[in-house]
């Protein structure tokens, strides 16, 4: 009987080793716009698979009914099914926040409820420093990933508790180096003391506040960032379960998703030209004076109507399409695709410039275009877009702000100098479809708006671009 046991276990590390595999390819897929869906397909099964072998786990221990793994399981798969079906892909980096938030309370709740359930049936681990050690490094990281998303959410949302805007304070980041002090010193108190249960709720209670006070202070401009780092977060506090209760699978899943999350703030970081300390303290954000006015002393606006803009397209041969956050809001993407199927019908070819941080969150312009199929070779980056720029008849801006503003070039005192940008201001001609000139996230004027060659078309992005694809069908 011994022999049989020891057989399944081998076959269930086994199994959580294939999910493991499974994980790191989708992964590796991931990076890959071409092979991103079959990556996140991938990835899905060896869930799938880590589920599977857990409940094979816990029927053959008896850890717990299955009776309400399957409630949970069905509560959870019809709350995702609501949320899938009418959240609207403008709504994205909202979700993503929350899931972050939702798997970093999920790590948390998990490590207190085996920790209080050993304790109070008198189990002692074989180790209980470790066990203690990674029970507090669980609950601390979780608290701070479950706050720190929801602020994150409601600020992406435009919740009225949660401003956009940096909420600065005299005091706030002694106060936040202070608070992670005294969790880090309850933290090696269970440490030392393992039966010492009162230190976890109050770790928990400091890391949630200090969750909240992290990301108030960070604007809008940063939002992908924020949300890189948090998605981190929730994998590192997986990763930290993962020890809590001896799971293989839970610890390299979680570490995978803490070290390309925090691979990925990097990069949005390098993208953005600023350090991740200048992004967590600088409070980018703060809405600019006097926003929507035509003229300022760069000089005055011009602007475009519909039929200007399709003799300007009729005449070029090269147009390069930026898409921005606007595109998003206004859900304009299917029309997009639909007037650069006419364009090029006409022998125009038509590429568009993904800015790394353009939108709410990573890859956000490169998910709306998917969901539009626009070919994935027309997707061009920072780099081989501003390769093209010059070579561009149109540039065609819709909603895309901070990512195409010159003064990111040459004024220090811009919040945004030194941000790498896409160089939408070397093409021939530029055509910004916008509702009004109110700033970006960084809530900074944008100089290419009083550029020469520059012309505004207000209003919202999908009615303008379905007028425009309209009577460049019919010309």
């Amino acid at each position: 009987m011994l022999a049989m046991s020891d057989t399944f276990r081998n076959s269930l590390d086994l199994l959580y080793l294939l999910a493991a595999v499974l994980f790191i390819f989708g992964l590796k897929m991931l990076s890959q716009v071409k092979t991103a869906r079959r990556g996140n397909l991938i990835s899905s099964v060896g869930m799938l698979l880590a589920v599977i072998t857990t409940l094979l786990l816990i029927q053959q221990n008896q850890l717990i009914s299955l009776i309400w793994i399957v409630v949970a399981i069905a509560i959870g798969t019809i709350a995702g099914l609501l949320l899938a079906f009418k959240t609207p892909m403008t709504g994205m980096p909202q979700m993503v926040a929350m899931l972050n938030g939702f798997g970093g309370l999920a790590s948390m709740l998990v490590a207190c409820g085996d920790y209080f359930t050993k304790t109070g049936l008198g189990l002692v681990p074989e180790e209980p420093w470790h066990f203690a050690l990674a029970v507090g490094l669980t609950v601390l990281v979780g608290s701070v990933t479950f706050t720190g998303s929801m602020i994150a959410f409601g600020k992406l949302q435009g919740l009225k508790i949660t401003p956009g805007q940096p909420v600065l304070f005299r005091g706030q980041k002694p106060l936040n180096a202070l608070l992670l002090v005294i969790c880090a010193i309850f933290v090696i108190w269970l440490t030392v003391e393992p039966p010492a249960w009162a230190t976890i709720p109050v770790i928990a209670v400091i890391a949630l506040a200090l969750g909240i006070l992290l990301v108030i202070p960070i604007g809008g401009a940063d939002m992908p960032v924020v949300i890189c780092l948090l998605n981190s977060y929730s994998g590192i506090a997986g990763a930290f379960a993962g020890f809590v209760l001896h799971n293989m699978c839970l610890i390299i899943t979680g570490s995978l998703v803490g070290a390309s999350g925090l691979i990925l703030t990097n990069i949005m970081c390098k993208a953005m030209n600023r350090s991740l300390g200048n992004v967590l303290f600088g409070g980018v954000g703060f809405e600019a004076a006097g926003a929507g006015a035509t003229t300022s002393e760069k000089g005055t606006v011009r602007t475009f109507t519909i039929d200007d803009a399709v003799i300007t397209f009729e005449s070029a041969s090269r147009v390069m399409v930026v898409p921005g956050y606007g595109m998003a809001v206004a859900q304009a993407q299917h029309v997009v695709r639909e007037m650069a199927d006419k364009l090029q019908q006409r022998g125009i070819v038509v590429n568009y410039a993904i800015h790394p941080v353009a939108g709410r969150m990573p890859g956000h312009m490169n998910v709306l275009l998917a969901e539009a199929n626009v070919p994935y070779e027309q997707l061009l980056d920072l780099d081989p877009a501003n390769a093209e720029f010059e070579q561009a008849d149109v540039a065609l801006v819709i909603g895309a702000n901070d990512v195409t503003n010159p003064a990111a070039r040459h004024d220090k005192a811009s919040p945004i100098y030194g941000m790498p940008i896409l160089d939408v201001d070397k093409a021939r001609t530029i055509i910004v479809i916008k509702r009004s000139l109110n700033p970006g996230f960084a809530g900074v004027e944008n100089e290419l708006y009083f550029d020469p060659k520059c012309a505004m078309l207000f209003g919202d992005a999908k009615k303008v671009v379905t007028e425009l694809s309209k009577q460049l069908g019919e010309s």
